[in-house]
């Protein structure tokens, strides 16, 4: 993740360039503030993957003497048949289509898409080997 973690701080830092010679020339607030948050969260990316290669080391794909069946084997779990992603996209539409035609909409849409959030976290909540 090393590799990872210079590209992003190479973002961050032509974000904070870019952004200060948008602010400089500018002096435009809003525009100058975008461009820090950019910052900001590429450099939050290159933090966590800099974090990440110290405590783990190198991955196979940092390697170039690694081989493919050294990164075989379970990914993860993956539900096959689950309502709730149609539940959660059903709920961002309607608060979406709320924001625009009122809060009595957009709160309807809240509670659709925490329950469709919900239902995704806990679902498989009790299944064995997580």
């Amino acid at each position: 993740m090393k590799h990872e973690s210079y590209l992003f701080a190479g973002v961050s830092l032509f974000f904070l360039v870019t952004a200060t010679a948008y602010g400089w020339f500018s002096r435009e607030p809003a525009g100058t503030v975008a461009l820090l948050v950019s910052c900001l969260m590429a450099a939050i990316i290159a933090f966590f993957s800099m974090v990440n290669y110290r405590r783990k080391g190198l991955r196979p794909e940092d390697r170039t003497d690694a081989e493919i069946r050294e990164r075989v084997g379970t990914v993860d779990f993956f539900p096959p048949h689950s309502p709730y992603p149609v539940v959660t996209a059903l709920g961002v539409t309607v608060l979406a289509i709320g924001v625009v035609y009122g809060a009595c909409l957009a709160l309807i849409g809240v509670g659709i898409l925490g329950s469709g959030v919900f239902g995704l976290v806990f679902q498989y909540v009790e299944r064995q080997g997580a």
